[in-house]
């Protein structure tokens, strides 16, 4: 890098503190955490978009497909669930949520069940929300300082101060409009890693083909039950279903966007775009990742540089693997690309981490001041306001110190995120969709429900360590990998769930631990309020938009099966 890429970051910067006073008029609660109702469908598509891509797939996405052991086009299959998602998102999910004015989604289940309920869930979010947060802030942090030079503790405090400046000034319409630039400045970010990498190819030699391994994208026999079983075409169906219904739909962050929107046609305009926009994307990202693979597995000196790299500033992994997949995007734009461009792609790796730092600490403030301080709507708007500022810098904080917990992990980022979130995704979707159709349940079998059901999704997550533990009396050190520890003591075939499943197996133990504690107690009436009732009318469904989405979900499948003879 040199004085123009740092001269064109610095701007960046600027700039977006600059957007947060532009926008720092914010009277009411609804002005600061909805933007007044008044987003349209086009800011809010994107501003959704960057939240959920551009935190972690610019880095993470292509380096599966191009680096990591055992990864590849499969990570397509990851997007399989969305156009389904978006459809039972717009007619099961949001049109009751929009309806009932709330600020904190939370809220509705205090209307439906009870305050503590309430608090459950918003706290189950804010962990979950503030954990994952940390993985990425911190890799996004130590990968700048690995490739460019700048201290990590300097690069961690420059991404979240400012992103906290413009956050905290201007609300959630600075936190919109951000994720729109940054969502377009990433774009751009990749069409010129991918022209470059293309045109790299021609200079290399005669091309040989990208790696047949790595081509195949749909896997029917591999269910992700037991070890290095991930990727398969039903678990990441049926478990993406899930994780996307509850990740657009129940999620602060990605709701909050949806409840912001000026109105209910918005709402259908964004879920779509989202639905159709997504797939081709990532497959962007997965197309780049192939190409700069390639380069690496051709070029010895670009691979000598990601190792050495790794070697420096990530000894664990350079312990265990040798290479930090991760790095090979950020090695590739500091080592081809010209001045000006590094500038560019440098921003964009910062808007990955800004734009998702900046939707979590204002999602956070947003359920704690609703959840916490303000369930019962005694804080005036001049305390409202000011409170929620405070507590903007109290999760800036916080992510901030859940950064330091984490970081060096074998998997990519994108990996950790998900498995993380997905522990808790399956029952917080199932106790919204018992709130709005199950009538019957009460808030002692939610609470029993949402408990039970996480906390089975973390014995399925260690069951292979748990195994062990019973059989050994004593901990697994992590010396070797752990199937091959149990498979030493005469133990083999344990389950080890793919992570996706944790979706599907929280939301559906949920359901039924709810339905059968309630049965139980049924002494205690489940409450009922009726401006939170809500009812589909089946034909209804059948519209336009489930046409154009159901088709579409047929389409990418149909594609993704013929990548492999089109690339090879």
């Amino acid at each position: 890098m040199n004085w123009l890429d740092y001269t064109l970051i610095i701007i960046y910067l600027f700039a977006f503190i600059g957007m947060g006073y532009f926008f720092k008029e914010n009277k009411t609660s609804k002005d600061y955490f909805l933007g007044g109702k008044s987003l349209g469908w086009f800011p809010l598509s994107l501003s959704t978009m960057a939240t959920q891509l551009s935190a972690i797939s610019f880095i993470s996405a292509p380096a599966f497909v191009g680096l990591k052991q055992g990864g590849g086009m499969k990570w397509l299959t990851f997007e399989f669930g969305v156009p389904l998602a978006m459809i039972g998102i717009m007619f099961f999910i949001i049109p009751p949520l929009y309806k009932s004015g709330i600020v904190s989604i939370y809220e509705y289940l205090e209307k439906r069940f009870s305050t503590s309920t309430r608090k459950l869930i918003s706290l189950v979010f804010q962990i979950s929300r503030a954990l994952s947060t940390g993985v990425m802030v911190f890799t996004m942090a130590l990968i700048i300082q690995a490739v460019v030079g700048i201290s990590f503790h300097l690069t961690l405090l420059i991404i979240s101060i400012v992103t906290l400046i413009y956050s905290y000034q201007g609300g959630m319409k600075a936190v919109v409009w951000g994720d729109a630039i940054q969502m377009i400045i990433l774009f751009l970010g990749l069409i010129i890693c991918l022209g470059v990498g293309y045109y790299m190819l021609k200079d290399i030699g005669p091309f040989q083909g990208f790696d047949t391994s790595r081509l195949q994208v749909i896997e029917l026999n591999n269910l992700g039950i037991y070890n290095n079983e991930n990727y398969g075409f039903w678990p990441m169906l049926l478990g993406g279903l899930f994780l996307y219904l509850s990740y657009y739909g129940t999620d602060q962050t990605q709701a909050q966007r949806l409840l912001s929107a000026k109105d209910s046609t918005s709402i259908k305009k964004l879920l779509v775009a989202n639905g159709l926009l997504r797939f081709p994307v990532v497959f962007v990202y997965c197309i780049m990742g192939l190409i700069v693979g390639y380069l690496v597995n051709n070029i010895p000196e670009f691979y000598d540089s990601i190792v050495e790299t790794t070697k420096t500033h990530y000894p664990a992994e350079y312990a265990r693997n040798g290479i930090k997949p991760d790095l090979m995007i950020p090695v590739f734009i500091t080592k081809y690309l010209p001045n000006g461009f590094i500038g560019i792609l440098m921003i964009g790796i910062m808007s990955a981490a800004m734009s998702s730092l900046s939707s979590t600490i204002n999602s956070l403030s947003a359920v704690t001041i609703e959840d916490f301080f303000n369930n019962k709507g005694e804080l005036s708007e001049k305390k409202y306001l000011f409170t929620s500022k405070i507590l903007v810098v109290f999760w800036g904080a916080v992510c901030i110190l859940a950064a330091y917990l984490f970081g060096n992990s074998q998997s990519t980022v994108i990996e950790i995120i998900n498995s993380i979130s997905s522990l808790f995704y399956g029952p917080i979707l199932a106790a919204f969709i018992l709130a709005i159709f199950f009538k019957k349940v009460n808030h002692i079998g939610m609470n029993v429900a949402i408990i039970s059901s996480v906390t089975i999704n973390l014995i399925f997550k260690y069951l292979p360590e748990i195994t062990y533990f019973i059989s050994q009396g004593n901990f697994y050190d992590g010396t070797e990998n752990i199937h091959q520890a149990l498979a030493n003591i005469g133990i083999h075939n344990v389950p080890d769930l793919f992570w996706i499943w944790y979706n599907l197996t929280g939301f559906v133990i949920a359901v039924l631990l709810a339905i059968l504690v309630s049965k139980v107690t049924s002494n205690i009436p489940a409450k009922q309020v009726e401006n939170t009732s809500y009812s589909v009318n089946l034909q209804s469904i059948f519209t336009r938009e489930t046409a154009i989405l159901g088709g579409y979900f047929i389409l990418i499948v149909i594609f993704s099966i013929f990548i492999p003879q089109l690339f090879s």
